[in-house]
């Protein structure tokens, strides 16, 4: 009877801890997402300069045309300075989300839309996917290092 005790209380252990990391995980997961339309929507508001800087973590890598890296805060505000990304607009949101066992780290993908209003007034419009990875800053926000 004892051994029997012993194993319901092992087992409601698991099942309980399992569920409480599913529940963290399910949590994390709205985090991300909250923090993908935060993004998107300063990018918006402020500019897309403003936003790819500020959720950008200090390591932050970004992949633009024709398979070009940007490593770093600073080098990422000084592609988005010098390409004309004042009459552009992006769009996106994630179809996927997954987090980390541990929490710290977490990619998201999904489609995006650039609109970019030409100097003759016209617009052209790019679709694509995007993937991005993010990482969880020790105030318990999530910066990109990866976009």
């Amino acid at each position: 009877m004892k051994k029997l005790f012993i194993s319901i209380i092992c087992l409601t252990t698991v099942v309980l801890a399992n569920g409480q990391r599913t529940t963290t995980k399910e949590l994390l997961k709205k985090q991300v997402f909250q923090t993908e339309k935060a993004f998107e929507k300063m990018a918006f508001e402020k500019g897309i300069t403003t936003a790819f800087y500020y959720y950008a973590d200090s390591s932050a890598v970004i992949n633009r045309g024709k398979d070009s890296l940007i490593y770093g805060k600073k080098a990422i505000r000084n592609f988005y300075e010098k390409k004309n990304y004042t009459n552009a607009t992006v769009n996106w949101t994630p179809d996927f989300i997954d987090v980390s066992a541990d929490g710290t780290m977490a990619f998201t993908y999904g489609k995006y839309v650039w609109t970019i209003k030409q100097p003759d007034g016209s617009v052209k419009e790019f679709r694509g996917v995007f993937h991005t990875v993010w990482k969880r800053q020790s105030n318990k926000t999530w910066k990109y290092v990866w976009d």
